[in-house]
């Protein structure tokens, strides 16, 4: 049996015994709990029991990490392309037709058993269980970029990134019809579907059902009864983009949920056997949780996207 990893050190500054040791580690606040309930931190010594406990400037700390359990997803080869990694988190590129994490109909061949194999000994043991940390999912036929954390400390700053909005995201679509006007925001709380569950749909602002959503898009190019758009995401709803651009009658094309193709373009989908929505997560910018720096990559639109405008423009 492994050994536990042992982590000393000493206070900086006063402080909450939990936020004291999350700033002097990797861990975060949540894991760091969870090891003083289980009696595996000190504090001069002395066992503690209560993450509220008080700690001075230059108390001495040692905390007791077990092995990290194996995750329940297995490991497999498939193959990734890595736009950026390092210690805390890694970039990745998803290809369209592949979900995120396993889940009932879907138990492997996902993003996370592929991470599990390619990150295999990197992967710090989030919450104690060695697994790359999805603070975001892009859908199973929309592809692009995706950030995931290899460490407690990553996951924590990314979840709250995410939480407060300031990730940048921007998506690449291509639309039913000519948005009017060309640029604008859809705001809409966005809720589970009342007439089909799996569905997600705009719920009126007088419910309290539904989560405030906020999508900023713009024409970037006008193609047959079709347009190339931007889609900038204030917030980061399920389906954000695909519900949203249908609400103001132009559901992306191809996309087997929300809207239909017009009739016009239906044989050009035929053709090139689009069988997906056309949705692209172009660009990701963020803080890095550990660092502290700005960070932003780009993603190309995939080769099926490149040709479905090109023969929308002809």
């Amino acid at each position: 049996m492994a050994a536990d990893e042992v982590i000393t050190g000493t206070i900086t500054a006063p402080a909450r015994l939990d936020k004291a040791l999350a700033d002097a580690t990797d861990l975060s606040r949540a894991r760091i709990q969870a090891l003083i309930a289980e009696g595996q931190v000190s504090v001069g010594g002395k066992p503690v029991t209560s993450a509220k406990a008080k700690v001075a400037a230059g108390d001495a700390f040692r905390i007791a990490v077990p092995p990290a359990v194996e995750a329940e997803a297995q490991p497999q080869d498939i193959p990734l392309v890595v736009v950026f990694e390092d210690d805390h988190l890694i970039v990745v590129e998803k290809p369209a037709g592949m979900v995120v994490h396993p889940a009932a109909g879907n138990p492997d061949g996902t993003l996370v058993n592929a991470l599990l194999y390619h990150c295999k000994g990197q992967l710090s043991g989030i919450g104690g269980v060695a697994r790359p940390g999805i603070v975001h999912r892009i859908d199973k036929d929309t592809s692009g970029l995706l950030v995931v954390a290899k460490s407690d400390k990553a996951h924590e700053g990314l979840s709250k990134q995410f939480k407060d909005h300031s990730i940048h995201r921007r998506y690449l679509a291509v639309c039913a019809g000519h948005p009017n006007p060309a640029e604008g925001t859809i705001e809409g709380r966005i809720g589970r579907s009342d007439a089909n569950r799996k569905k997600m749909a705009v719920i009126p602002d007088t419910s309290s059902r539904g989560k405030h959503a906020v999508t900023h898009y713009k024409q970037l190019k006008r193609l047959k009864s079709s347009s190339l758009i931007e889609c900038r995401l204030e917030t980061g709803r399920t389906h954000q983009v695909r519900v949203h651009c249908a609400s103001i009658g132009h559901p992306l094309l191809g996309d087997p949920l929300y809207g239909r193709t017009p009739a016009k373009l239906r044989p050009i989908l035929k053709d090139l056997g689009f069988a997906r929505q056309a949705l692209h997560a172009a660009s990701l910018g963020f803080e890095h949780p550990v660092t502290g720096e700005w960070i932003e990559f780009h993603s190309d639109l995939p080769p099926d996207m490149g040709e479905l405008i090109d023969e929308c423009a002809r």
